[in-house]
Protein backbone atom coordinates (compact mmCIF):
# COMPACT_ATOMS: atom_id res chain seq x y z
CA UNK A 1 0.00 0.00 0.00
CA UNK A 2 1.33 3.67 -0.69
CA UNK A 3 0.54 5.23 2.42
CA UNK A 4 1.96 8.48 1.49
CA UNK A 5 -1.30 8.27 -1.15
CA UNK A 6 -3.55 7.09 1.29
CA UNK A 7 -3.07 9.91 3.54
CA UNK A 8 -3.33 12.16 1.17
CA UNK A 9 -6.91 11.27 0.32
CA UNK A 10 -7.86 10.76 4.08
CA UNK A 11 -6.32 14.51 4.29
CA UNK A 12 -8.63 15.90 1.33
CA UNK A 13 -11.62 13.95 3.01
CA UNK A 14 -12.06 11.23 1.06
CA UNK A 15 -14.88 8.51 1.92
CA UNK A 16 -14.38 5.24 1.52
CA UNK A 17 -10.93 4.28 1.37
CA UNK A 18 -10.93 3.62 4.87
CA UNK A 19 -14.62 1.99 5.87
CA UNK A 20 -13.31 1.43 9.65
CA UNK A 21 -12.72 5.20 9.85
CA UNK A 22 -16.41 5.51 8.07
CA UNK A 23 -18.27 3.32 10.15
CA UNK A 24 -17.25 4.60 13.49
CA UNK A 25 -17.86 8.33 12.17
CA UNK A 26 -13.74 9.13 12.81
CA UNK A 27 -12.53 11.86 10.94
CA UNK A 28 -8.85 13.03 10.60
CA UNK A 29 -8.23 16.91 11.93
CA UNK A 30 -3.81 16.77 11.98
CA UNK A 31 -1.62 14.46 10.49
CA UNK A 32 2.37 15.36 10.09
CA UNK A 33 5.42 13.89 10.81
CA UNK A 34 5.33 11.27 13.58
CA UNK A 35 2.00 12.77 14.51
CA UNK A 36 -1.82 12.35 13.86
CA UNK A 37 -4.64 13.92 15.21
CA UNK A 38 -8.70 12.20 14.77
CA UNK A 39 -12.01 13.12 15.50
CA UNK A 40 -14.80 10.85 17.24
CA UNK A 41 -18.44 11.72 18.51
CA UNK A 42 -19.64 9.77 20.64
CA UNK A 43 -22.94 8.31 19.73
CA UNK A 44 -25.87 7.11 22.31
CA UNK A 45 -25.47 3.21 20.30
CA UNK A 46 -21.53 3.50 21.51
CA UNK A 47 -22.36 3.35 25.12
CA UNK A 48 -22.53 0.07 27.43
CA UNK A 49 -24.93 -0.45 29.58
CA UNK A 50 -23.61 2.14 32.23
CA UNK A 51 -24.35 4.55 29.95
CA UNK A 52 -20.62 5.08 29.40
CA UNK A 53 -18.86 4.81 26.38
CA UNK A 54 -17.61 1.37 25.98
CA UNK A 55 -13.51 1.62 26.27
CA UNK A 56 -12.78 -0.74 23.63
CA UNK A 57 -14.32 2.12 20.88
CA UNK A 58 -11.93 4.39 23.23
CA UNK A 59 -9.04 1.83 22.20
CA UNK A 60 -9.49 1.72 18.70
CA UNK A 61 -9.92 5.38 18.21
CA UNK A 62 -6.23 5.45 19.71
CA UNK A 63 -5.02 2.34 17.61
CA UNK A 64 -6.01 4.00 14.63
CA UNK A 65 -4.09 7.04 15.24
CA UNK A 66 -1.00 5.58 16.36
CA UNK A 67 -1.06 3.69 13.33
CA UNK A 68 -1.63 6.90 11.04
CA UNK A 69 1.11 8.86 13.05
CA UNK A 70 3.10 5.92 12.05
CA UNK A 71 2.37 5.90 8.30
CA UNK A 72 3.79 9.29 8.04
CA UNK A 73 7.17 7.98 9.05
CA UNK A 74 7.28 4.44 6.31
CA UNK A 75 8.47 4.11 3.41
CA UNK A 76 6.71 2.52 0.40
CA UNK A 77 8.17 -1.04 0.84
CA UNK A 78 7.27 -0.61 4.25
CA UNK A 79 3.80 -1.84 5.96
CA UNK A 80 2.71 -1.90 9.84
CA UNK A 81 0.94 -4.14 12.18
CA UNK A 82 -0.47 -3.76 16.04
CA UNK A 83 1.50 -6.17 18.02
CA UNK A 84 1.04 -5.02 21.49
CA UNK A 85 -1.74 -1.97 22.53
CA UNK A 86 -2.05 -0.86 26.35
CA UNK A 87 -4.10 1.41 27.15
CA UNK A 88 -5.22 2.83 30.78
CA UNK A 89 -8.30 4.19 31.37
CA UNK A 90 -8.63 7.33 32.94
CA UNK A 91 -12.26 8.56 32.93
CA UNK A 92 -15.22 8.01 31.56
CA UNK A 93 -17.11 9.59 28.78
CA UNK A 94 -21.15 10.01 28.29
CA UNK A 95 -21.70 12.72 25.22
CA UNK A 96 -19.39 15.03 23.28
CA UNK A 97 -16.65 14.57 21.12
CA UNK A 98 -13.57 12.25 21.41
CA UNK A 99 -9.75 13.65 20.29
CA UNK A 100 -7.20 11.17 19.98
CA UNK A 101 -3.64 12.59 19.95
CA UNK A 102 -0.84 10.45 18.62
CA UNK A 103 2.49 10.52 18.48
CA UNK A 104 5.68 7.74 17.26
CA UNK A 105 7.84 7.69 20.21
CA UNK A 106 10.80 5.77 18.06
CA UNK A 107 11.18 3.66 14.90
CA UNK A 108 13.45 1.26 14.22
CA UNK A 109 14.41 -1.63 12.29
CA UNK A 110 11.39 -3.67 13.32
CA UNK A 111 9.43 -2.37 15.99
CA UNK A 112 7.80 1.19 15.91
CA UNK A 113 6.37 2.31 19.43
CA UNK A 114 3.73 4.94 19.83
CA UNK A 115 1.54 6.99 22.40
CA UNK A 116 -1.75 8.34 22.12
CA UNK A 117 -3.76 10.66 24.61
CA UNK A 118 -7.65 10.62 23.85
CA UNK A 119 -9.11 13.56 25.87
CA UNK A 120 -12.84 14.79 25.00
CA UNK A 121 -13.65 17.91 23.71
CA UNK A 122 -13.62 19.50 27.28
CA UNK A 123 -9.45 18.61 27.27
CA UNK A 124 -10.61 16.13 29.97
CA UNK A 125 -7.90 12.71 29.59
CA UNK A 126 -9.64 9.59 29.02
CA UNK A 127 -7.48 7.11 28.08
CA UNK A 128 -3.81 6.93 27.31
CA UNK A 129 -2.48 4.16 25.07
CA UNK A 130 0.81 2.86 24.22
CA UNK A 131 1.11 0.32 21.49
CA UNK A 132 3.83 -1.40 19.61
CA UNK A 133 3.93 -2.14 15.75
CA UNK A 134 5.23 -4.62 13.80
CA UNK A 135 7.43 -2.90 10.56
CA UNK A 136 6.75 -5.27 7.62
CA UNK A 137 8.81 -5.14 4.72
CA UNK A 138 8.41 -5.72 1.75
CA UNK A 139 10.24 -8.77 -0.07
CA UNK A 140 12.54 -6.90 -2.61
CA UNK A 141 13.02 -8.58 -6.10
CA UNK A 142 10.07 -11.10 -5.89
Amino acid sequence: MNYGIYLEKLKNGQKGINPFLDFLGITLDEIKDGYARFKMPVRPEYLQGAKAMQGGLIVALADEAIAHAMMTKLSPEEGLTTIELKSNFLAGVSEGDLIAIATVFKKGQSLVIGDCLVVDNKEKNICRVSATFLLLKKNQGN
